[in-house]
């Protein structure tokens, strides 16, 4: 029979902290309960969750501002990363991702390189506009100029 729970916790494939989900009761029981990632819904885990909601949304809007400051900055900057090259103006290897966060860490702006999306590696000269995904809320786009190093 299903129970409600209150996730104190973030679970994968069930919830994040502060929602309020169905489980077996066994699971809920046997597995959430003792490892203190979940408690029964009663009144006092529902005013927890209220509190949990509002510092959430606290979190959320901080790291949304932040996100924001930071795409404007990238907006201001563009990278350029040296490759060698063959005759044809084809590079050697490839550049992706790791090679612009690099660049944009060089010049003070710390970026995850899993957040930089490319549609595929660049592998020719030339100027190129890569996408950064901050929040899922923000993109922000960055020139990135390939010049024969």
């Amino acid at each position: 029979m299903p129970v409600e729970i209150l996730l104190m916790a973030d679970v994968e494939k069930l919830g994040v902290e502060g929602d309020v989900v169905k489980v077996a009761d066994g699971y809920a029981r046997n597995y959430l309960f003792p490892k203190k990632l979940a408690a029964p819904v009663t009144e006092t885990t529902r005013r927890q969750l209220a509190k949990m909601r509002e510092k959430r949304e606290v979190q959320r809007k901080i790291d949304l501002d932040a996100a924001r400051a930071l795409a404007l900055q990238i907006e201001k900057v563009s990278c350029t990363i040296s490759a060698k090259t063959a005759e044809d103006g084809k590079l050697y290897g490839s550049v992706s991702s790791a090679d612009i966060a690099a660049s944009l860490k060089a010049q003070g702006i710390d970026v995850d390189r899993q957040k930089i999306l490319l549609d595929a590696p660049i592998k020719e000269l030339g100027v190129f506009n890569a996408k950064i995904k901050l929040h899922p809320e923000v993109e922000s786009v960055v020139r990135v100029w390939v010049v024969e190093g």
